[in-house]
């Protein structure tokens, strides 16, 4: 599939904002899953480029001036195609270290006990899906109850969530029984939407010496195809968010972001 992507995120503040620093994931990678043919981002100050440890292309750039809105746009156009097996470079970040859980992922007593019921003996790719589908049966996709900053055990108890969410619960669930997991953020394309956002899923390691993933959208109940793009991995959406940073001043932040997908 081919789409052209725009993601427009733009922040508002009630008073005035003296310095910020911005660190952005927003760009898809070369893989063997996609190929990125053009991509820009429109920043209000100048870019910086840099690969951090996952192989992820970051941006960053600072405001050191006093400003009450800012606007991040990225722009592009991507080639994909039906892939969900990944095997890393010799350079890439041992699948071992995606086995520690972060205070995101941390699984309670309960969903240890809710794991322990399933008797996975012997994880697989099709074992793993089907937790992944009753995770999703069991936590409602539902937005506006968590946030950025809601954790696997905090969405298990509200027993609802959204992409993010439903990522962390399968990251703490895999890490605890000792299968390497990392967060994957990016883009979904779903034709039979009109409101597109950002998305999120899960690359699970079944084959730890030879680093193969599989990659399954727990959301959508499947394992990624043709109609997932990829901007970045991590161990959790703390490390990979499209857009984060710091700022001196602002008061009250007023968040709006957009995504726009059109096959082609």
């Amino acid at each position: 599939m081919r789409y052209i992507i725009t993601h427009r995120t733009e922040y508002l503040y009630e008073r005035s904002v003296h310095h910020s620093i911005q660190e952005l994931r927003l760009t898809p990678q070369d893989s063997t899953s996609q190929l990125l043919e053009r991509w820009k981002i429109n920043a209000p100050s100048k870019l910086t480029e840099s690969i951090d440890a996952f192989g992820n292309i970051c941006h960053v750039f600072v405001l050191d001036h006093n400003y009450l809105g800012m606007l991040i746009e990225a722009h592009g156009e991507v080639l994909t195609k039906d892939q969900f097996i990944f095997t890393d470079a010799k350079s890439a970040v041992s699948p071992y270290y995606l086995l520690q859980q972060t205070p995101l992922t941390e699984p309670s007593d309960e969903m240890k006990r809710y794991l322990s019921g399933k008797k996975i003996a012997a994880p697989s790719p099709e074992s793993i899906m089907q937790l992944g589908i009753d995770v999703q049966k069991k936590v409602a996709y539902i937005t506006g109850i968590t946030n950025s900053n809601t954790s696997a055990a905090q969405a298990w108890i509200l027993k609802s969530g959204v992409c993010q969410d439903h990522s962390h619960i399968m990251l703490g669930l895999c890490r605890y029984l000792k299968l390497p997991a990392r967060y994957v953020s990016g883009y979904f394309y779903d034709e039979n939407s009109s409101n597109m956002a950002s998305h999120a899923w899960v690359d699970v390691c079944f084959d730890i010496e030879n680093a193969i993933w599989h990659s399954i959208d727990i959301t959508n109940s499947c394992f990624s195809d043709e109609r997932h793009i990829r901007l970045a991995i991590g161990r959790d959406y703390s490390h990979v968010a499209p857009v984060k940073g710091i700022r001196s001043g602002g008061g009250v932040e007023q968040l709006n972001s957009k995504v726009s997908i059109e096959k082609c």
